[in-house]
């Protein structure tokens, strides 16, 4: 496959504050572009909400990229009153009552 690239969707638990996050597994599917990646990260998510970390986290990457280090503040959590950002590669769902 010359000239394009594969995307892959990490999950990811974080914790509280500045901690970065750790990867927890990587989604079996490969995508044919970002976007599709992208528009994969909710449902990834809610797919993964049973690990055991405060926050979970779906991270958009290429095939053959490692991991950046990412913290809560790199993740498009839902806030109610804005909406979401599309600049980010990230998506993740606070559990529990925080």
């Amino acid at each position: 496959m010359t000239g394009s690239a594969l995307y892959v969707l990490a999950i990811l638990g974080c914790g509280e504050a500045d901690d970065a996050c750790r990867q927890v597994s990587v989604a079996e599917t490969r995508y044919q572009s970002f976007e599709a990646c992208v528009a994969d990260t909710a449902w990834a998510v809610e797919r993964n909400a049973d690990l055991p970390y405060p926050v979970i986290v779906a991270q958009c990457r290429r095939a053959d990229q490692q991991l950046s280090d990412i913290t809560l503040d790199d993740v498009d959590l839902p806030d109610a009153d804005a909406p979401p950002a599309s600049d980010k590669s990230s998506a993740g769902r606070r559990l529990g009552g925080g």
